[in-house]
């Protein structure tokens, strides 16, 4: 059974330039290079099931990025460029509730020596970090866990 047609793809002659260009750039990165072929060959007339099979990729990715384009088509290049059109869109989830100033907070506490802070150790753990982080008021809450992989990011 056949499902609807999709909706046809229409590129005027600086689009088309600018998509080829795109793709065949050297610098492009492959997942964007592959979007804007899917975007092409749409406009060609394809469907969405023939441009899955010729890319070798899933028929809902390029249903995906083709509704993406036909989404941001009215918008000009100058407004939003190809690698923005290209990239990824916002993923789900929790939003990161230890900002960047709190990051560097924690870190320059655990550059200075405990003896400052009033702690009777000679060395942090991660267990007396996380404590005297939530006691000086730099984040409501913190594993002993999660600062330990802060300071491990932090060596490398």
């Amino acid at each position: 059974m056949r499902g609807p047609k999709p909706r046809p793809v229409v590129l005027n002659a600086e689009m088309q330039t600018a998509l080829t260009a795109f793709v065949q750039r050297h610098s492009t990165p492959q997942q964007a290079a592959v979007r804007a072929r899917i975007v092409l060959l749409a406009a060609q007339g394809l469907n969405n099931t023939q441009i899955a099979r010729q890319l070798d990729l899933d028929t809902e990715t390029a249903y995906r990025w083709r509704q993406r384009w036909l989404d941001l088509a009215e918008q000009p290049l100058a407004a939003v460029s190809l690698q923005e059109r290209f990239a990824d869109g916002a993923r789900p989830g929790a939003p990161a509730r230890i900002g960047a100033e709190a990051l560097c907070q924690i870190m320059a506490l655990a550059c200075r020596p405990p003896q400052d802070v009033g702690r009777p150790i000679t060395e942090w753990t991660a267990r007396e970090l996380a404590d005297e982080v939530v006691c000086q008021g730099l984040v409501e809450s913190i594993s002993p866990r999660h600062v330990g992989r802060f300071l491990k990011r932090s060596r490398s």
